[in-house]
């Protein structure tokens, strides 16, 4: 992908799509091909972290113990304290939670304890915190610059269908800041295909409620995500 070009999709996807009330959001859309989900190495599920803003603040949790307790409280949006697992009896509660944040950091001493606690419904909701995305901590770690990254990450992941579909940032945001976004994005994606871009089927980009604007591949309707 040629930058200047993604500058003028960017701004086709703009022109396509009414007015709203809200600040819309970019999506990226790849379709991909040649990959079998029924194998687990071609399945697809990496943290990216891009260079501007993801165009939405993410709401991230810290499950700590008493060591980085004072830490949380200063730097994340919300925490809970091992003391307090208990108090997530009901599926209810930890389902609230789940949904209430986009992130969750976690001691490392603790995390079995986590498991535990919140493991049966953070993990079909993909809410466990991941080491992945870096989000396995000691109790001595620097939580600013983890919650600052994390606010930038995004995660490229197959789910029942070959098509990956990512935030890459708000309408607010530059053309130019978009499209590297997009770049970094696609770059992460293409590192873990097996076959590299030959298995990019064709990419879009569109706004919530715009209509698509084709990146590259073949012409065809933008892949619905299902």
């Amino acid at each position: 992908m040629i930058k200047e070009e993604l500058i003028k999709k960017i701004q086709k996807a703009r022109a396509d799509s009414p007015q709203r009330k809200f600040s819309q959001i970019f999506d990226l859309i790849v379709n991909l091909k040649d990959i079998d989900l029924k194998k687990t190495e071609q399945i697809i599920n990496v943290f990216v972290t891009l260079p501007h803003s993801r165009g939405k603040k993410m709401k991230i949790c810290a499950l700590v113990g008493p060591e980085m307790m004072e830490q949380a409280k200063s730097v994340c949006d919300g925490q809970v304290s091992l003391d307090d697992f208990g108090k997530f009896q009901q599926k209810k509660d930890i389902r609230k939670l789940a949904q209430s944040y986009d992130f969750f950091i976690a001691q490392a001493t603790i995390m079995p304890k986590i498991a535990t606690a919140f493991g049966k419904v953070f993990g079909p909701k993909g809410k466990m915190p991941n080491p992945k995305a870096g989000c396995v901590v000691p109790p001595n770690a620097n939580l600013k610059p983890l919650y600052d990254k994390l606010q930038k990450t995004i995660r490229l992941q197959t789910k029942n269908d070959p098509i990956i579909m990512v935030p890459v940032g708000s309408e607010k945001m530059g053309d130019a800041e978009i499209a590297d976004n997009i770049l970094a994005a696609y770059e992460g994606l293409v590192h873990q295909l097996s076959k590299g871009a030959e298995q990019v089927r064709n990419a879009f980009v569109k706004l919530t409620m715009g209509k698509s604007a084709q990146l590259m591949g073949k012409v065809e309707e933008a892949p619905k995500e299902k």
